[in-house]
């Protein structure tokens, strides 16, 4: 069995749905980041951030939500626009969501350090669990790599936010993304 203090990154409500009970049920101490930089418009983080309220309550875990602060995210994307969903866009916006994560937990008394990115059939699980070993070394932090998508994850995480009456939007969160599906271009939810 695991253990020690474990900040999990989270992009959305349903996305944690998964993974905070099966590392709590490891025994992690497990609390939630929601990171915002990446998420358009403010509306939508608004939600985002609600909805992982209602899932704490419900697995009656602590999170934290950071400020709403678009700038640093758009500034580091200039000129990545028309790169496609897991591009070269994306493994930016990774590094700058693991990477205030990470700062957090190591700021903050964290051990450990996991993210909910791997649920989602968008994403590449081994980019991102690269980028977070990488990131976590560096703040001193155990990486805690899953592929939470695996064993019927993403379908579970459904079911589960449906249950519990979780929001869940249909894009990944940043403008692009948003563009891309109200343009036709994404047919399914992210999560």
């Amino acid at each position: 069995m695991a253990g020690g203090k474990l900040l999990l990154h989270v992009c959305c409500a349903p996305d944690a749905t998964v993974p905070w009970p099966e590392l709590s049920g490891e025994g992690f101490c497990v609390s939630a980041y929601l990171f915002g930089g990446n998420i358009h418009p403010e509306e939508e983080y608004q939600k985002r951030a609600a909805s992982l309220a209602r899932l704490a309550e419900a697995l009656c875990g602590d999170f934290v939500v950071s400020a709403f602060e678009p700038l640093q995210w758009l500034k580091s994307v200039v000129g990545l626009s028309n790169e496609p969903e897991g591009g070269a866009r994306c493994r930016v916006c990774f590094t700058l969501q693991l990477e205030a994560s990470a700062k957090y937990a190591a700021d903050n008394g964290f051990s450990h350090l996991s993210t909910t990115l791997t649920i989602s059939p968008h994403k590449d699980p081994r980019l991102i669990n690269i980028i977070g070993s990488e990131i976590s070394e560096k703040y001193g932090l155990s990486w805690v790599e899953r592929i939470w998508r695996r064993r019927g994850g993403f379908k579970r995480s459904v079911e589960e936010s449906r249950r519990l009456g979780l929001y869940r939007q249909n894009y990944c969160g940043c403008v692009y993304s948003e563009r891309d599906a109200y343009n036709g271009l994404r047919k399914d939810n992210d999560g």
